[in-house]
């Protein structure tokens, strides 16, 4: 018995009080050590690896989130590649995040097609999941847009239009695109020349490249674009966009009355720009592209050529 005693005496230290004794003091709690050295790296190495593992989500469970990188809905090559899934599965994961806005779901960074397509097929989508910022997301889809061969030149500018248009600044859209800021000069160019509303109705044009687009924005200048969406047409976007790109070239109908200009020549016989006349006044136009400067030179030095000008007149008048 005395032995059971002491036993439990010996369990119940620090807990139960002597009457003719201080509780005994209780060890003081173990605070855990950092881990450090190959230990530590080891478990490091766990988390990243898991961070990168792929897992399986419904498609129903699946937003859509960023800025819309396609201009053609591609309904076909939805169907064809739901076809292709059910037959050899999904070969390649695509990145989601949690929703923010509504708990228990997700949003897509990159692979909507696939999403889509697996969504039609009913079956689980294979995904990578990430903590992404907003602008994380769009950094992300941007950089994937830029090494995708299928999005057209018009596709990754409007894109850079739309993170441009929610604030975020030059280096981030270069970033997002991989590519320097004279480009996403030029992608921002067209993409503010060509209205949404036009965009759309073209699509994505595959075929027509960075200078053709360029060129389509020059021949809108001073169009009324209500009137240009009504000659969009054809069965493709490349073929809507050449149709476009003819009609506009053909040559403007001029106001009745208003007089053709003559061709203002410069040296070797290089035209630079017109001379319109009607009653008491001349009209002097230049080509931008022709006159290099001209314009601006000419301006400056119009007091010293006039007075040039009155000079000799008055000279040969005296004769």
């Amino acid at each position: 018995m005395a032995r059971k005693d002491l036993l439990k005496g010996l369990l119940s230290a620090g807990t139960e009080t002597d009457s003719a004794s201080a509780p005994l003091p209780r060890p003081p709690a173990l605070q855990p050590r950092p881990v450090k050295g190959a230990i530590g790296a080891v478990g490091q190495s766990i988390a990243e690896l898991k961070s990168r593992s792929v897992i399986e989500v419904d498609a129903g469970l699946i937003d859509n989130a960023g800025f819309e990188d396609r201009l053609d809905a591609d309904d076909a090559g939805i169907a064809e590649l739901a076809r292709s899934m059910q037959d050899y599965g999904q070969q390649v994961p695509v990145l989601l995040r949690h929703n923010p806005k509504q708990e228990g779901r997700f949003e897509v960074v990159y692979g909507r097609r696939r999403v889509a397509a697996l969504r039609q097929a009913g079956l689980p989508v294979k995904a990578m999941l990430r903590d992404l910022t907003d602008r994380d997301l769009l950094i992300a889809q941007g950089q994937e847009n830029a090494i995708r061969k299928d999005l057209s030149f018009i596709e990754k500018a409007n894109f850079a239009r739309q993170m441009r248009d929610a604030g975020f600044d030059r280096a981030v859209i270069c970033d997002a695109l991989a590519v320097d800021k004279t480009v996403i000069s030029r992608m921002l160019a067209v993409a503010d020349g060509i209205p949404l509303s036009l965009l759309r109705a073209i699509g994505a044009a595959p075929s027509a490249g960075r200078d053709r687009w360029l060129q389509l924005v020059e021949r809108l200048r001073d169009r009324d674009p209500d009137a240009v969406l009504q000659v969009v047409a054809g069965d493709s976007s490349d073929a809507r966009f050449e149709t476009v790109f003819r009609k506009l070239s053909a040559p403007r109908p001029r106001p009745e009355g208003r007089p053709e200009p003559e061709a203002l020549m410069g040296s070797g016989h290089v035209i630079l720009g017109g001379v319109t006349r009607k009653g008491s006044t001349t009209t002097f136009s230049f080509d931008s592209k022709e006159v290099a400067g001209f314009d601006d030179w000419l301006a400056r030095h119009l007091p010293d050529l006039h007075a040039r000008f009155l000079t000799e007149t008055r000279g040969s008048d005296s004769t």
